[in-house]
Order: structure tokens, then C-alpha cells, then sequence
């Protein structure tokens, strides 16, 4: 049966009915329907959605108990997804979020509702062509700490390269690697890369330029074959498997 709507242009908007009736102030009504915790008719509510005085309304145990809690998702993004919107053909990686693809040793035990995947917003980017650690956020204040201007978050990758101007990377370009290069016009902030093995480079950086690591191997000669986030700030990617997710803990920081 379809949800009770007003007409168009008509009833009252949802979060009013629901402050009316005494079940949540508006503001908590509007974060339960964007957590996807209530229900018109049957059917998941939308913001902004108008209902008829008599609408029959479900509120999710879950909207009570943990007051629409803003969820963030740990993804270990495979090649060949987006970070954010859909772009050329790819999905974003968000797709992934859902069910199917959730860590079966998710170490949070916190059960998965669809409301977890609405809003979801990248603190970060990865390339289509590199893999790893990406997180996906319904709460501002994490996005704007990871990748807020003043952010000063380390974010690990392991990088499999190939030298291409002769047999091994002087000690020099090493060096530039770590200080002493620019990209647009621009110095970058000092970075910490070294050897992790002998064709795989460790890069420590605070900021993320677009490409930039595939941009800053280009200038001393390496080619990039493999790119893999592996730690941002204190949270790694640990054994999370290419495609699956899991929650960020309560006891975990940035």
C-alpha cells in the first residue's frame, strides 16, 4: 500500500508531524529520516516529504536508542571504482556498501541498517587505478579532520614502481622524494618515503594533492605499477579484504 502523501504542494512536511506528535524535535526527526529510521505507509521516508495529518508512521527501536548516530565506513577500495560520484562510466565506491560486501569479522559486531548507507561522503580520494584504505563518512566533523585544510592526518601507501631512467633510483631523487619537490608551482610539504622491498616504495604523506604520488614518481623517473593505501593517521587497513568493509570502532581515532 503507498505511503500516505498530502497532495502536492499540500499537508504538512514530516519532521513537523513527528515534533507534533511528540516523537522527536524536528531536527532529531530529520536525522532519523536521513539515518533511514522512519517509515510512511510502509515506505522509507524521504526528507522534505509531506504527509497527510493521518499518516501512519514507523520509527526504527534503533532511531531511539542510538539517536541517528552518524556512521563511518572503513572500505577497501578495489581498482576500477570512483571515490565519489559516479564518473565515466564507474561507480563510486559506496556501491559497495551493503550487505553483501560487509566483513564477516567485522571486529565492531554492529548490525548493518540501510540507513548507514545514506549520505555517505569520501574523506579522501583514491584513484580509479589504486586500491586500499577509503573512508566513507556520514559525519562531518570526521571528513573535515582528514581533509579539512588545516588536516595534518598521515595517510600511508605502498607504492610498486619501476625506474626508467637506468638501473636504480639515485640516492638523490630519493631524497627530492621526500623534500625538495613541486607540483604546479606549488612545494610540497615534506613527505617520509623509503624502501619498503626492492621495487616497492613506502610514501608518508600529510596532504593530497590530486595524483599526487603517480605525479611526484614521474619527475624522478619511476613509473607506477601498483598504488595501496595501507594507514590513515592511527586506523590501517589491517586484513580488511579487497571490495568488503567494515565500521570504524568507537574506540578508534583518526
Amino acid at each position: 500500500m503507498p505511503p500516505r502523501l498530502a497532495p502536492e504542494g499540500a499537508g504538512e512536511r514530516l519532521s513537523k508531524v513527528l515534533a507534533e506528535r511528540g516523537l522527536a524535535s524536528r531536527r532529531e526527526a530529520d536525522e532519523w529520516i536521513e539515518a533511514g529510521w522512519v517509515k510512511v505507509g510502509g515506505h522509507m521516508a524521504t526528507l522534505g516529504q509531506r504527509v497527510a495529518p493521518d499518516a501512519v508512521i514507523e520509527i526504527d527501536p534503533a532511531a531511539r536508542t542510538q539517536q541517528a548516530r552518524r556512521v563511518t565506513i572503513l572500505l577497501h577500495k578495489p581498482i576500477g571504482y570512483v571515490s565519489g560520484q559516479a564518473e565515466d562510466g564507474y561507480e563510486p565506491a559506496s556501491v559497495l556498501v551493503a550487505p553483501a560486501h560487509h566483513w564477516a569479522e567485522d571486529p565492531s559486531r554492529k548490525p548493518f541498517h540501510p540507513g548507514h548507507a545514506r549520505g555517505l561522503a569520501p574523506a579522501g580520494r583514491l584513484d580509479i587505478d589504486s586500491t586500499g584504505l577509503l573512508v566513507l563518512t556520514q559525519d562531518g566533523r570526521i571528513a573535515k579532520h582528514l581533509i579539512g585544510e588545516d588536516s595534518s592526518v598521515e595517510k600511508e601507501y605502498l607504492v610498486r614502481v619501476e625506474y626508467t631512467r637506468g638501473e636504480q633510483l639515485p640516492e638523490a631523487d630519493l631524497q627530492r622524494l621526500n623534500h625538495g619537490l613541486e607540483l604546479d608551482g606549488v612545494k610540497l610539504k615534506p613527505a617520509k618515503v623509503s624502501w619498503a622491498n626492492e621495487d616497492q616504495l613506502r610514501f608518508v604523506l600529510r596532504e593530497g594533492r590530486k595524483r599526487q604520488i603517480r605525479r611526484m614518481c614521474e619527475l624522478v623517473g619511476l613509473n607506477v605499477l601498483a598504488l595501496k593505501r595501507v594507514r590513515i593517521g592511527s586506523v590501517v587497513l589491517g586484513k580488511l579484504p579487497v571490495g568488503q568493509w567494515r565500521y570504524l570502532r568507537d574506540d578508534e581515532r583518526f
